[in-house]
């Protein structure tokens, strides 16, 4: 008995066309969006990030989109901490701050739905590429982008998906 691998269904040029346009709009929108309310473009595109770690169900979109949130949450708690120990240790308050934010994330690879470290990551990054103090208005603000881009994201895929399927 012999088995025939599953041929991958390739998009035609048309369809290859189609698809990139459908990702275009949606990202074009979504930034629209974002600059229009005066939100940093650019954390929109993290959210966007974020959906691609994982599978794109929307309860998979949106456990990513919570590991990103939760990590600018971290990234603000490790500002604070920071801030809290440079007079107390100098410099070395970035490494130990660092390796407990670090040894956290890490070891949330354990947590069922909520095990997407690199959404984590990316929300650490967002927070600090904001150069904003830590505060509620900002969370905020970054948990909102993200989450548009990320519903950008899973929009654009959904979209692209039913055009497949033609």
């Amino acid at each position: 008995m012999t088995s025939q691998p599953k041929a991958i269904l390739a998009p035609t040029s048309m369809q290859f066309n189609i698809l990139t346009l459908a990702a275009a709009i949606t990202a074009a929108i979504a930034a629209t969006t974002a600059a229009s309310v005066g939100w940093p473009v650019w954390a929109m595109f993290m959210g966007w990030v974020a959906f691609f770690t994982r599978g794109h169900s929307a309860k998979e979109a949106l456990f990513s989109y919570l590991c990103l949130a939760i990590g600018v949450a971290f990234g603000m708690g490790a500002a604070l901490a920071v801030g809290q120990l440079v007079p107390l240790i100098g410099p070395f308050a970035f490494g130990l701050v660092v390796f407990v934010v670090a040894i956290i994330v890490v070891s949330l690879r354990a947590v069922p739905h909520l095990n997407n470290v690199p959404s984590y990551f990316l929300g650490l990054i967002t927070f600090f590429a904001a150069h904003l103090e830590p505060g509620v208005l900002v969370f905020s603000e970054l948990a909102a982008v993200s989450g548009l881009g990320s519903f950008a994201a899973w929009l654009a895929h959904s979209w692209q998906t039913k055009i497949m399927r033609r």
